[in-house]
């Protein structure tokens, strides 16, 4: 079971303070392995994930100062951009990484986020999936034709040339089968979670990834990574004590994203709908506490390393081969770069 690690702060964790710097220092320390990847979100207009609208930027900066982990944007919201310019940013960065960059494309979810480019929200996921398949293509180095201003069709091919003969891609799911299945299809890898799905629906959307995979005549089993919140330390009670603060805060913000999402009109993650009503705060405050005892006793990688160990080890017959270590939830940054060591022995424990 390999670790990378991923971020997703809101932007109010940083208020005034340093707020790239833990980044920076997990980059370096990641570098050093065991960790597979470091992982950098897109997120837009709010300050849950609010410190990453550009995965691209990101991940430069990380090129900058690693020289052996896997860089991968998790998400790119490829309907919010034009796919040309994504394939030509991506090979950029994968020849400043010397060649270890990835991408998880999402079709993006929140309404507001679609500012950017409203014609396309209703289309979407079938957006998304053409992007990939045009950007795949200029990737391997295919000329593509695209129509001019005046009425005159040009020939484009990929320049800089990546290192990578293929780009590595993974399609995010908040939880959609078909998703999953779609991503089979096109032998893309999968980035979920487990909001809204335990354990067992999610290896049941494994065992359909797996099957469109086969049915497609993709070879390989391909990689489900699934993402946790993680804080490793070496007392269950103190990491419950540490970590009940901040991440009841962060999922406070994340609540407050989706009534976002639902005041604009539009799906809330992992595409279902709420009604577009204020939430009365004590209700708030109830939300919060039973979503941080679901994600604290069944959904995470928080407590000693042994309840961490035993979860990890419960995850292989589901089919999950691969974790995104979401540390940035609140945590304070000394007490994360002093854990990454603990977690490394986790990761070594599961192989």
């Amino acid at each position: 079971m390999n670790l990378g690690l991923m971020f997703f702060s809101s932007v109010d964790q940083h208020a005034g303070g340093d707020r790239y710097g833990l980044l920076l220092n997990v980059a370096r320390v990641a570098d050093a392995g065991p960790f597979v990847a470091l992982w950098t979100p897109e997120r837009h207009f709010h300050p849950f994930g609010g410190l990453f609208p550009n995965p691209t930027v990101t991940t430069a900066a990380c090129a900058a100062i690693t020289s052996s982990v896997q860089l991968r944007a998790g998400s790119l919201v490829s309907p919010l951009h034009n796919e040309i310019r994504v394939a030509e940013d991506w090979a950029v960065l994968d020849n400043l990484s010397g060649g270890r960059v990835a991408i998880s494309f999402g079709s993006g979810w929140n309404i507001e986020d679609f500012a950017l480019w409203p014609e396309r929200y209703e289309r979407r996921k079938d957006v998304m999936y053409e992007q990939i398949a045009t950007i795949r293509r200029l990737w391997r180095g295919e000329t593509i034709e695209l129509d001019g201003p005046d009425g005159r069709s040009f020939d484009v091919q990929l320049h800089p040339r990546p290192l990578q003969a293929e780009l590595p891609v993974w399609v995010t799911s908040s939880g959609d089968v078909r998703t999953f299945e779609r991503a089979g299809a096109i032998g893309a890898n999968v980035l979920t979670h487990l909001l809204g799905q335990d354990l067992d629906v999610l290896a049941t959307k494994i065992a359909a990834y797996r099957r469109a995979r086969t049915d497609a005549g993709v070879p390989g089993a391909g990689t489900v990574t699934l993402m946790l919140h993680t804080y490793v330390g070496s007392d269950d009670r103190d990491v419950r004590h540490l970590v009940q603060a901040p991440l009841s805060n962060y999922l406070a913000s994340a609540i407050s994203l989706e009534q976002a999402a639902a005041a604009g009109g539009g799906p809330v993650s992992g595409g279902r709908r709420l009604l577009d009503e204020d939430i009365p705060d004590d209700l708030k405050e109830e939300l919060v506490e039973l979503a941080f005892e679901r994600y604290y006793e069944s959904a995470s990688l928080l407590g000693s390393p042994d309840r961490c160990v035993g979860f990890l080890r419960r995850l292989v017959p589901v089919g999950v081969d691969e974790i995104a270590c979401l540390i940035d939830f609140g945590v304070p940054d000394e007490l994360v770069l002093e854990s990454l060591s603990t977690l490394a022995e986790v990761a070594a424990s599961v192989g």
